[in-house]
């Protein structure tokens, strides 16, 4: 009787299985926004008329601008409804990406990227919060399985249908394709998702700062996000100049590019 209780409350039901797909689709658009700029480097560099420094900056920017946000957005995030959240960082994301791909500057560009890290780097915060608050405990891993698909399915076709458009539409394109199918997402969240405010429920008389602090001072803590950290560190000091290595170092054409990040 015990196995059966629990395999019924590992099923998904229909609305959970549309929260997930809803959050995965999120976590598509907002990783890919943030991962083609590799792939587009060197295009955009010659196109740019940018040195490797300034390109640098540009891919930081987004990084750095996400880092302090989600640092200021941890103290009160919990006293809002999720879904309205979710909404407001997902229409500030989807304005800066926007933004990016009518960038004609490089300070536009460093200005572009700094909003979207701003809105795009709270997403997968706020994703994982509704996570925990409308799955059950046993369900809450496969859940987060599926919707992290969202972050592979973005490298893995996402950033070759980049490369592929921009080869024949500019390096624009790919931000102003993330916009088109981020809009219509979003709309899908407005309509589809219910209102996530059982947290509200619960009362706290903590400042902003005070759970920040009360965060930091657990150990755990500390050394799950100081590995999360050196983790990123490791891979993006590499991966921002894949594209650019490769054409002018490996000779490979801006046609073969989508296949070799395939």
């Amino acid at each position: 009787m015990e196995t059966k209780t629990a395999t019924i409350e590992n099923k998904f039901t229909p609305y959970q299985a549309l929260v997930i797909l809803l959050l995965a689709l999120t976590q598509f658009t907002v990783v890919l926004d943030f991962m083609v700029m590799s792939p587009l480097g060197d295009m955009l560099m010659k196109s740019m008329e940018l040195s490797t420094k300034q390109f640098g900056l540009a891919v930081s920017a987004y990084a750095i601008s996400a880092g302090v946000s989600g640092l200021l957005t941890a103290g009160f995030a919990d006293r809002f409804d999720r879904k309205k959240l979710l909404m407001f960082f997902y229409i500030g994301f989807i304005g800066g990406t926007l933004f990016c791909g009518l960038a004609t500057t490089y300070p536009l560009l460093i200005a572009a990227r700094i909003i979207t890290g701003i809105f795009g780097g709270v997403i997968g915060s706020i994703s994982l919060a509704i996570v925990a608050d409308l799955f059950h405990l046993q369900q809450r891993g496969r859940a987060m399985g599926f919707i992290q698909m969202g972050f592979g399915a973005s490298q893995v076709l996402g950033i070759p249908i980049s490369l592929y458009i921009a080869n024949h539409w500019g390096w624009q394109s790919p931000f102003l394709m993330i916009v088109g199918l981020a809009i219509i997402i979003w709309a899908l969240i407005m309509l589809k998702l219910a209102p996530v405010t059982k947290h509200l429920e619960l009362r706290t008389e903590k400042t902003a700062i005070k759970h920040l602090w009360h965060t930091l001072r657990l150990r755990n803590y500390r050394t799950g996000f100081l590995l999360t950290a050196l983790l990123s560190l490791g891979g993006f000091m590499m991966m921002p100049w894949g594209s650019a290595f490769a054409v002018n170092n490996l000779h490979v054409s801006y046609e073969q590019l989508p296949i070799l990040f395939m």
